[in-house]
């Protein structure tokens, strides 16, 4: 294999994408639409540790590779982000914060919302970074575990500490030192994403739902619970109701998480796992109660009463997209300085006001309150300490495993 080859997908993880494009995608709350694509069934290319294909394991690389950094003369940042991922005015035609960052700075961001799912925008820079070219961008947003396979294969620069003050003080303790980017030398989180229980009240009628446990055993709930098509969330939230650390499990731990859904899905327990399209069974009342991305359960909330959540005692799965700095960046230094200035509270509160997902900047609460107290007093947008310390990240996974367990969890999901 090349050494810069990424990949394969097996024949499960292949059937596993076209699974999410059948069932995702759907016309939905724009923040569904994007947090399916970020990391749901799409993230089967998963975190595979890629040294059998003679890439340095995940903390062994050199780091990136930079170019001239024109960003004393050239006042611009090119920066790719996923659609509908920033705050925008009423018009639609201007970002706040970036005009903001642009008239403090007199850097123009050239901003494109090129990135429509991690797998396939990995296929479009990726032929460029292995042969050492520029990919047009200063920065981008990637889901953590594609983040961690372009750390891996030296894809990204490491970052100058010291243009990022605001970032190194304000980041979260919470999403400070992933087991793929410790002490985030090459990447800083844009928004956290969380996934906790949904229910809608009218359809549970009186049963209490508090764990992954009452979705899986309570037969006042029999077909109508939902799971997710993302191994990482599903897996991750049975994992910490079953007493294991989805940071530190083994092959056996895993075995057991899918032998207890395969037992649900076989009893009708479980309705069925769902791409992102589950927003419109728990708000129908198809679904009484099923995992759920926060940042969805925010919004519908905003348009329902019956809708509700709740963060299990055992703990709560996270992830991250992540900003990074891609190999041959022409303006490396203005796009750290774009990084540092989403870390000052004030544009973070902008930025959390409109997207709603988890804020990774510490001390941006104050400042979100000014604009938004709901949001502000909202924990599935600014998680306070006790909540935090629920919160459990799904740890990396060498290529072997990925393939493993990817062929387990479509065989249980019908992928």
């Amino acid at each position: 294999m090349d050494q810069y080859e990424p990949d394969r997908l097996s024949p499960a993880e292949a059937a596993a994408v076209r699974h999410g494009f059948r069932r995702g995608r759907a016309a939905l709350p724009r923040r569904s639409v994007l947090r399916a694509s970020a990391g749901g069934a799409l993230a089967v290319g998963g975190l595979g540790a890629l040294s059998a294909c003679g890439i340095p394991a995940a903390g062994k690389t050199q780091g990136g590779v930079s170019a001239d950094d024109h960003s004393a003369k050239e006042k611009v940042v090119d920066f790719s982000n996923w659609p509908e991922y920033i705050d925008t005015d009423e018009s639609g035609k201007h970002r706040p914060t970036l005009d903001a960052f642009g008239k403090r700075t007199g850097i123009q961001v050239k901003y494109t919302e090129d990135i429509n799912d991690n797998d396939e925008f990995f296929g479009k820079i990726q032929p460029q970074l292995a042969a050492g070219q520029s990919t047009g961008r200063d920065l981008i947003v990637l889901t953590d575990w594609l983040a961690a396979r372009m750390i891996r294969l030296g894809y990204v620069q490491k970052l100058d500490a010291s243009h990022l003050p605001h970032a190194f003080a304000n980041l979260s303790d919470q999403f400070r030192n992933p087991d793929w980017d410790p002490g985030r030398a090459y990447s800083y989180p844009w928004q956290g994403i969380s996934t906790v229980i949904a229910y809608n009240k009218k359809a549970l009628n009186g049963v209490e739902v508090k764990s992954v446990s009452d979705l899986l055993d309570n037969p006042k709930l029999k077909g109508r619970v939902g799971f997710l098509t993302e191994l990482r969330d599903s897996v991750g939230m049975t994992m910490l109701d079953m007493g294991k650390d989805p940071a530190k499990f083994t092959d056996d731990d895993f075995d057991a998480v899918i032998a207890r859904l395969q037992k649900a899905v076989d009893r009708g327990q479980i309705r069925r796992f769902t791409g992102n399209d589950y927003t419109s069974d728990l708000t129908k009342g198809d679904f009484a109660a099923c995992i759920a991305w926060a940042g969805d359960i925010v919004q519908l909330q905003a348009d329902s009463s019956d809708v509700g959540y709740v963060v299990p005692d055992a703990g709560y799965m996270t992830s991250t997209d992540n900003l990074l700095i891609p190999n041959k960046a022409r303006h490396k230094t203005n796009a750290e300085r774009l990084i540092d200035y989403y870390y000052e509270p004030e544009p973070a509160a902008e930025l959390a006001a409109y997207i709603n997902y988890v804020s990774p900047v510490a001390g941006v609460k104050p400042y979100l309150a000014k604009i938004d107290k709901s949001a502000a007093d909202n924990p599935l947008i600014v998680p306070d300490k006790a909540m935090q310390a629920r919160s459990h990240a799904f740890r990396s996974l060498s290529s072997k495993e990925e393939t493993a367990y990817q062929q387990k969890f479509a065989k249980l999901t019908g992928a």
